[in-house]
């Protein structure tokens, strides 16, 4: 029950991919459309993130974790539907607002109580398991958002927000309120200690900084894979569904591969992890037909699959109790602005860059030089260790 209301992170965005371009199409005659449906609509709910990320983090460690979770369940799924009952883009976008501020809240709620559950690598497996069941959902999500949006055109995918009503009922039952002075389930190595007791702020800031590429990478091929099929010569909201999903299929196995590597150091992770966003994006941006540009996109989904776990891992590790709710929203800050910027910032390089496709090959090349870098910091680091065994021998 802490695994599942994560997928409603991830409705924002995918559930509208098979659709986003018959809201352009709806919304045509508005002025500034295609920034209003792409900025506002599909992500606006990410910028409220941002905002209340860190807020709701320290509200849970304020004033407790569990009934700050379940309001926020039940208030989603009604500005979750919302759109289905409006008919002016300014109401739907207020309803998109505070659809971002109750992501802000579980996303960041969950995440903190996973946190406190469990330690050492139990802890790392169940915060990697976030992002497999996000991932597997969001195959559904988006396969049902196609299915919806061909029968019931751009308003169809709206109603799947009413799950989160479901949801509620098994966290009612079956979450409790972690207190701090319980012993957590540890497994694999020894439990880990609280090494800050104040927050980090230089670490964790280092940590949002590559967060934010990462999600920007992330959600790039959520909110671009439809008009790259669509130039492709894929129009069918069926098919773009389809097609996605297929692509989407890379992050659980970029997840069930981290579950391998996790004992890895940092850096070793980091350069696996870019190096296949990288690759995928490449292939993507050199595509001449879907199921090049598919096989690219799931390559790259793969190494999403693996950098976001090895990211959040990374954020959260050694935090004290007091501390936790807070470093998780920071973190959970830095991914989803991602998710708003991803949209904006491709729309707006793909005019002077001559295209969406050409754009891609850019973001490839971005992912594997950051993948370089953390090569070279990875044998820096290496070869610091061992002469501090040296010292330490003689």
């Amino acid at each position: 029950m802490l695994l599942l209301p994560i997928t409603m992170a991830v409705m924002g965005v995918s559930v509208l991919t098979p659709v986003v371009h018959l809201l352009l199409v709806h919304f045509k005659s508005v002025p500034n459309h295609e920034y209003l449906v792409m900025g506002g609509v599909v992500t606006m709910p990410s910028i409220w993130v941002l905002l209340m990320s860190a807020p709701a983090g320290w509200v849970a460690d304020r004033f407790g974790r569990r009934k700050v979770l379940i309001s926020s369940m039940i208030v989603y799924a009604f500005v979750g539907v919302a759109p289905v009952f409006l008919d002016n883009l300014d109401a739907i976008i207020v309803s998109r607002v505070g659809v971002g501020i109750c992501e802000a809240v579980v996303m960041t709620v969950t995440t903190t109580m996973i946190s406190d559950y469990f330690k050492g690598h139990a802890r790392e497996r169940w915060l990697a398991s976030q992002t497999a069941v996000a991932s597997v959902a969001a195959i559904g999500i988006t396969y049902l958002g196609g299915q919806l949006g061909a029968v019931y055109g751009w308003r169809g995918p709206f109603y799947l927000y009413l799950y989160s009503l479901l949801l509620v009922v098994g966290a009612v039952k079956l979450i409790w309120e972690p207190t701090g002075e319980e012993t957590p389930v540890v497994s694999g190595t020894a439990p880990e200690t609280e090494q800050y007791t104040e927050f980090p702020w230089a670490r964790l800031s280092g940590i949002c900084a590559v967060t934010l590429l990462g999600s920007i990478s992330f959600y790039t091929v959520i909110t671009k894979n439809a008009e790259a099929l669509v130039v492709l010569g894929v129009n069918d909201p069926a098919g773009i569904g389809t097609l996605s999903a297929i692509a989407t299929i890379g992050v659980p196995v970029g997840t069930f591969i981290y579950w391998g590597l996790s004992r890895l150091p940092i850096p070793w992770l980091l350069f696996v992890d870019f190096a296949l966003i990288g690759l995928g994006f490449s292939l993507m941006g050199r595509a001449a037909d879907p199921t090049a540009y598919v096989w690219g996109s799931f390559i790259n989904q793969v190494g999403c699959g693996l950098v976001l776990p090895s990211l959040l891992v990374w954020a959260t590790r050694g935090l004290a109790f007091g501390i936790r709710g807070k470093g998780t929203g920071m973190w959970t800050a830095a991914f989803t602005i991602g998710q708003f910027l991803s949209g904006m910032i491709i729309t707006a390089l793909s005019k002077p860059l001559g295209g969406l496709l050409p754009t891609l090959s850019v973001m490839g090349s971005l992912n594997l030089a950051v993948a370089a870098t953390a090569a070279v910091a990875g044998l820096i680091l290496r070869i610091n260790a061992s002469r501090k065994k040296r010292v330490e021998y003689l």
